[in-house]
Parts: C-alpha cells; sequence; structure tokens
C-alpha cells in the first residue's frame, strides 16, 4: 500500500495512492459510512486493524470506479508522511564509500545522531538555507517508519517492528556541521529533513535491494544501492532499540550512498545555491523533490 499525507481544509489528512489517483480516506469513509484512520500516526497506532479498515474503504472506491472520489498527485498538497515523530534518528556513514570520501574512519557500530521535527519538510517544499550557512549539501537516504515498540530486538526479529518506507534527504550545511565536534547544528535547521512523498507499507518494500538516487539540477549526483549498507535496517533498529525505545511512527535516516559535494576535491567543491532543485528517487517508493531558496 503506499500512503500519502496532504493537506486540505487547514488539517492534515491521509491518502491512498491507486491506479485512480489519490484516494482521500476522510471523505471516502464517510461517503461509505466506514470508520477509517485520519493521519498516518493514528494509522500506525492501528496496526493491523487499521490496514484492515483502509484496504475496505479502498476497495469500495476502486470498485465504484467513480474519479470524483479521487485526487491527481498535480492537485496535492504534500504534508510529511509523518507528522510528528517522538525520535527522528539518523545513521552516520553507512555506506563504505560516503566514509571514504569524507575522508572518516569506516564505522565498526552505526553512527547515530538526531534531527528535530522542526526540520521535517514535505515533497515540494521550499527549503530555506539558513543566515549563515554557506556549504549546503544533500543526503539521499532510505527512511524506515517503526510500526510497534521495539525494545532490545534481536536483528533477526527488527523488521517485523517496520511499518514502512519512504524516502529522506538528510539536508546538510557542512560548515555548521563541522563547526564543533557534534553535527547536530549542521543536521537540524528548519526544513533540513524532508520526507516522502509516500510511504510504502513494508510487505512491498524489500530494504536490501533498492536504488537510491539524488540528481541536482537534473544532474546525477549520487547512485547507490542499500545491500552496499554497513549495517542494514534490521542491524540498525536492533542496535538503537538496545539503548532507546522505539516508539510507533518513529523515523529513521539510514544513511547516505558516496557521492555528495562534501567528498569532492575541494578546488571542485560547488555548494548548492538558491534555486538548485533536488530531487531523490528510490523505486518503488517515488521522488522526493525539494528547491533551495
Amino acid at each position: 500500500m503506499k500512503l500519502v499525507q496532504f493537506k486540505k481544509n487547514n488539517e492534515i489528512r491521509l491518502g491512498v495512492k491507486t491506479d485512480l489517483g489519490v484516494l482521500d480516506l476522510k471523505d471516502a469513509g464517510g461517503k461509505f459510512e466506514q470508520q477509517v484512520p485520519e493521519n498516518m500516526q493514528e494509522l500506525i497506532s492501528l496496526g493491523q486493524d487499521g490496514i484492515q479498515a483502509v484496504n475496505a474503504v479502498v476497495q469500495r472506491a476502486v470498485n465504484q470506479g467513480n474519479k470524483d472520489n479521487f485526487l491527481l498527485e498535480g492537485e496535492i498538497h504534500f504534508a510529511p508522511v509523518v507528522s510528528s515523530p517522538d525520535k527522528i534518528i539518523c545513521v552516520g556513514l553507512n555506506y563504505i564509500n560516503h566514509a571514504k570520501e569524507s575522508k572518516m574512519d569506516v564505522p565498526t557500530s552505526p553512527i547515530l545522531f538526531s534531527k528535530f521535527n522542526n526540520a521535517l519538510a514535505a515533497h515540494g517544499e521550499t527549503v530555506k538555507i539558513p543566515q549563515y550557512a554557506e556549504q549546503m549539501d544533500y543526503e539521499a537516504e532510505l527512511v524506515l517508519v517503526i510500526g510497534k515498540t521495539a525494545q532490545n530486538v534481536s536483528e533477526e526479529e527488527a523488521l517485523a517492528y517496520v511499518f514502512g518506507y519512504t524516502i529522506g534527504n538528510d539536508v546538510s550545511a557542512r560548515d555548521l556541521q563541522f563547526k564543533t565536534n557534534q553535527w547536530l547544528l549542521g543536521k537540524s535547521p528548519d526544513g533540513f529533513a524532508p520526507i516522502g512523498p509516500f510511504l510504502v507499507t513494508s510487505d512491498e518494500i524489500d530494504p536490501m535491494n533498492l536504488t537510491v538516487e539524488c540528481r541536482v539540477n537534473g544532474e546525477v549526483r549520487q547512485k547507490g544501492n542499500t545491500k552496499d549498507m554497513i549495517f542494514n535496517c534490521a542491524a540498525i533498529i536492533s542496535y538503537a532499540s538496545k539503548y532507546m525505545t522505539l516508539k510507533p511512527g518513529d523515523i529513521i535516516f539510514t544513511g547516505t550512498p558516496d557521492g555528495v559535494i562534501l567528498g569532492y576535491e575541494k578546488e571542485k567543491q560547488k555548494w548548492l545555491q538558491p534555486g538548485d532543485v533536488m530531487v531523490i528517487t528510490i523505486e518503488p517508493i517515488g521522488e522526493l523533490k525539494n528547491v533551495l531558496q
């Protein structure tokens, strides 16, 4: 199932992408007199019961075939696929070639850092460059969304705790990131964690073999595969859950392949500028697009 959150009538709605378009679940539930979750967090909290309720409404709408019940993607004002995670966890240097290009040691355990909810941005949303940042960079990443409480779970069972997967851009201001030995300042300004446009439920995704691509102004800058992660999704979840309780709706940025501007030779480093268009693609999830301002 391919899910989306979007803004309508000053509220965040939950939708499902179908061959007929995006179904507004709140409107459809009202028409069919069926109760459905109204946002992503509610759906995640309901688990399989929520999925079944959504499936039932989607099936009725598709069978009816009334295109008036569906929205075109171009008509949608996207919201982040998860709006208020308890935690945004990021993994640094999780591809060997990225660690090498960054001239840092290849980690022997996952390097975890955080972003905050202020950093969340949606597909199509403009990302503003902070006043004191000059070295703007992109990082294309697979993002996983936790579906149930995970505490001290094994790698073997870890993926069972994933609700779904989406696309993320770990936008980074390198001058701020390395101003001190803590990365937070360069990682968590407003809008520095775009995610979306869709969240695909875990039953439809193999996180071990996904191509991750980033284009800037149409030029391919990154192209890697999640099979080349140093620590795969299961290892990341298991590791993090040993030290903190992962809650439904938490999101984890799983690291970026090589090709970031930070990895260029200094004379070739041309940092992102206002107007630059960042597009990250992970099939079968979709394409996340944001413009710098």
